[in-house]
């Protein structure tokens, strides 16, 4: 194999050789393969992830810090939601193509993708509840509900199914129905279940109506009550030991199905465990049975009855999948292995950095530093951002990620942003502009100056002149400015007139580009007939020595329009001056060895120039002296 790293992607190609015979070489494969590091990227639903995300992570990182307590609380757990949102409604967009396409290749990717989603709500979701609501006993077990019930919602569909139909309590569904409402605990959905089946049958009625008050009259600590958890505790213990004496007794013995109910309202882990396909996975199971056996479960206790829920929910039979590993940390307070565990599992970076910064944001991370300097938010952050660099659009989100890592995020938008492949002037103006913000000088410098050798390569000196001057780059400048005087020689005349015209300051930057400047101004004064002006404009620009010595008989050539005017534009010590140059011109000419016919003729049309030159030189000097001495006289 043979490879080259890119910013954000390898190309890899394979290669064949034969060693043994060379005269038979065997063929390589014509195949370039590219390996993206974060393919997530390229997907158009993902991509309205990242970008909604980013509009809740600029914003999270503007929380005042002066907020404390329950208003700051309050408004990271609504931030956990927003994210959360997010999450979801790109799980029901990825949904709505997976079901349209559900027999292709694509169809089955987008549903892996659901599966992925769903599973990244979920852990957030519990994160949400245990670290950043941060809920005590009692109500901890209602947010626990609730999450199992946002998560397992298959009883919807189930329910449409059962009371769609003409007698619902004749449907095969109907007592799986009502043991899944019981299950999740919705228990005055199973009561009006319940009420159905007493009414078509009824020699049930009477037990259908002992159960119904039972569940009527199970203690449940809601929002809005004040009892504590004492008085929870013993009203529960007596509801437990009615449900036990109704058992013992066997009110439910003659119908088998609300017997298994009743076990099921005792916490009977082993009635439970007999539906567990309805339960469908562990923490539903834990749930469950932390709603019928300890409802007053404290946080801290809850990693043991989570380990013991999964051990009986495998029952041996299979090995923790890595989303259960997830949410055992999660269960355990340990947010380093959650964090750690959803960075091996996931295929991106997008859900570890949000949720990091997020608990970063709620103070659970200030203690842990990675061994390389940087802190784990910065690390997570900035590997997200990395990839969104190597996208031609996403980069600029990349570049606020960047900005609200204060250790290392500016180094590392220095790197990234040299990298960001510049295909079209606007991308281009854009990157400038972020580098420009930051007073990232260097950047700004090195941007230019590719622009500029493209613009050179497309022949747009214009343009190059532009950057060039952008670039403050002297010797690019003068490279420039020296073709715009070559086309000049040419062609008769200058290109990209609005440019040169208006250089203003930027033509200090070098001397080839003050000359090009200078020497149009030239041009511009003999259009408007100002031959006074130009002339001494002209004569400044050889004597200062500006302009290039390779361009001097040129000068001259242009000198002589003015020379044959009726009118003498130059002095006689004006004269002497451009005499001086011409002869410096002509007399630090280098011997050549033996000329060609081209050179011969180059130096005869060479010749003749000169000698017209100093005819003219010489005609004008006599008119200055004769005027000067006539004016002098008089």
């Amino acid at each position: 194999m043979c490879f080259d790293w890119g910013p954000g992607e390898m190309l890899v190609c394979e290669t064949s050789f034969n060693k043994k015979e060379k005269s038979e070489m065997v063929a390589g494969c014509p195949f370039i393969h590219i390996i993206r590091k974060d393919i997530d990227v390229y997907s158009k639903i993902l991509r309205k992830l990242f970008n909604e995300s980013h509009g809740i992570f600029v914003g999270l990182q503007r929380i005042e810090e002066e907020l404390t307590g329950k208003s700051r609380k309050a408004q990271l757990v609504r931030v956990s939601k927003n994210y959360r949102s997010v999450i979801r409604a790109c799980m029901e967009e990825m949904h709505q193509f997976a079901v349209a396409d559900k027999d292709s290749a694509i169809g089955r990717q987008f549903s892996s993708q659901v599966s992925i989603l769903s599973a990244m709500e979920l852990i957030w979701n519990l994160c949400e509840i245990l670290f950043i609501e941060v809920a005590p006993a009692g109500p901890l077990l209602l947010y626990l509900l609730d999450w199992v019930r946002l998560h397992v919602c298959e009883v919807d569909s189930l329910s449409a199914d059962v009371l769609g139909s003409e007698n619902p309590s004749k449907h095969e569904s109907f007592w799986n129905l009502v043991t899944t409402l019981v299950l999740q605990g919705r228990l005055d959905e199973a009561r009006q279940m319940l009420s159905k089946e007493a009414d078509s049958n009824p020699t049930s009625a009477g037990m259908c109506r002992v159960l119904g008050d039972l569940m009527r009259t199970m203690p449940i600590l809601s929002p809005g009550n004040t009892q504590t958890l004492t008085e929870l505790e013993l009203r529960w213990q007596h509801w437990h030991e009615e449900c036990e004496r109704h058992l013992q007794d066997g009110t439910f013995a003659s119908n088998p199905h609300l017997e298994s109910l009743c076990k099921v309202l005792l916490g009977d882990d082993a009635a439970l465990l007999e539906h567990k396909e309805l339960l469908s996975n562990w923490y539903h199971f834990l749930v469950t049975r932390l709603l019928y056996s300890q409802p007053t479960v404290k946080p801290m206790d809850l990693h043991l009855y989570a380990q013991s829920s999964l051990d009986l929910f495998l029952g041996g039979e299979s090995s923790p999948e890595p989303l259960d590993n997830i949410l055992m940390a999660a269960f355990e307070f340990d947010i380093h292995q959650v964090i750690k565990e959803c960075s091996i599992a996931l295929s991106n970076w997008w859900f570890v950095a949000h949720l990091t910064d997020l608990l970063d944001h709620c103070k659970l991370l200030q203690s842990h530093n990675l061994y390389f300097g940087s802190n784990m938010r910065e690390f997570l952050l900035l590997e997200y951002a990395s990839g969104l660099f190597a996208h031609h659009s996403l980069w600029q989100l990349g570049v606020d990620y960047c900005d609200h890592c204060p250790e290392l995020g500016r180094v590392s938008l220095e790197l990234h942003i040299e990298r960001i492949p510049l295909t079209t002037e606007q991308k281009a103006l854009k990157v400038l502009r972020v580098c420009e913000q930051r007073q990232m000088t260097e950047q700004v410098r090195s941007i230019c100056k590719v622009l500029a050798m493209k613009a050179v390569r497309n022949n747009r000196l214009g343009s190059a002149l532009s950057w060039s001057i952008r670039a403050k780059d002297a010797a690019f400048a003068t490279l420039v400015s020296d073709r715009f005087l070559r086309d000049y020689c040419e062609r008769g005349c200058f290109s990209d007139l609005d440019l040169i015209d208006n250089l203003g300051p930027a033509m200090m930057l070098s001397d080839r580009l003050t000359f090009l400047g200078k020497y149009r101004e030239f041009h511009r004064l003999y259009g408007e007939k100002c031959f006074v002006d130009a002339a001494s404009l002209l004569l400044s620009l050889m004597t200062s020595q500006i302009a290039p010595r390779s361009f001097w008989m040129t000068l001259l050539t242009d000198a002589l329009p003015l020379l044959e005017q009726k009118q003498v534009i130059f002095s006689a010590e004006q004269t002497y001056e451009l005499l001086r140059c011409l002869e410096d011109l002509t007399s630090g000419r280098p011997l050549c060895g033996e000329p060609d016919a081209q050179q011969l003729q180059d130096d005869d049309i060479e010749t003749t120039k000169v000698e017209i030159l100093r005819l003219a030189l010489a005609r004008n000097l006599a008119r200055s002296i004769i005027k000067e001495g006539s004016l002098e006289g008089s």
